[in-house]
């Protein structure tokens, strides 16, 4: 038996098929063809970021992973199955690494809570933590310092991502996809590319070194 939310998430799929339908009839079949996104994501799993909402995105149009953190361990299978398939496969151009402020498991490794399971891959984390532990301890206020550590782990995961063995082969043959440091700003709605510009002051700003070289690379 359908629970409410679960009948009303169908009833929600039926109505947005028919509206689709209903301005471009070709568009399931066009749909049903093939992929040919331009970008490979990797997000956060959290709920209010949903990479194609915020990007205005159609389907087909970018090719996403998703986990806790945007993390991107060397020994993660799953991923490295994706980007394989999104780089020799799809040849998307970009390659985006979507973090956002307020991560909950950024601020779970900050923590020194005992979590179980998890604690394994916010180990990840601990270890950007460990190289920046400076930098980050000089920040005085604690929800700056965790904005800090969401910026620095997402330009980590770029540098962990341009040591994949799939990206050296494809920089080897001059065709690597650039890299794309992004942080989601719930409060405004915005994105901050770190390998671009300061948004907010005293944000991207401290990123901004990194996450040009990122940005340049590809």
């Amino acid at each position: 038996m359908y629970t409410a939310i679960i009948e009303r998430y169908l009833e929600n799929n039926r109505k947005w098929a028919a509206d689709k339908q209903a301005v471009q009839p070709q568009y399931f079949e066009q749909l049903s063809m093939g992929q040919e996104p331009e970008a490979l994501l990797i997000g956060c799993s959290d709920s209010r970021v949903s990479p194609s909402v915020v990007l205005g995105a159609e389907l087909g149009e970018v090719f996403v992973h998703r986990n806790i953190a945007n993390l991107i361990p060397h020994t993660d299978l799953n991923f490295l199955a994706v980007l394989q398939y999104a780089m020799e496969v799809l040849k998307v151009k970009h390659l985006i690494i979507f973090g956002h402020y307020g991560c909950g498991g950024v601020k779970a490794a900050m923590s020194d809570t005992c979590f179980g399971l998890i604690d394994n891959w916010l180990a990840n984390i601990r270890d950007v933590m460990e190289k920046y532990k400076d930098e980050l301890n000089a920040i005085r206020d604690e929800k700056a310092r965790q904005d800090k550590l969401v910026e620095l782990n997402v330009i980590e995961q770029a540098k962990n991502l341009m040591q994949t063995s799939v990206y050296r082969k494809a920089v080897e043959r001059g065709d690597a996809p650039r890299i794309h440091t992004w942080v989601f700003d719930f409060h405004s709605g915005l994105i901050v590319d770190l390998a671009k510009e300061t948004v907010y002051e005293g944000r991207a700003e401290g990123a901004r070194s990194e996450g040009q070289r990122m940005g340049e690379k590809g």
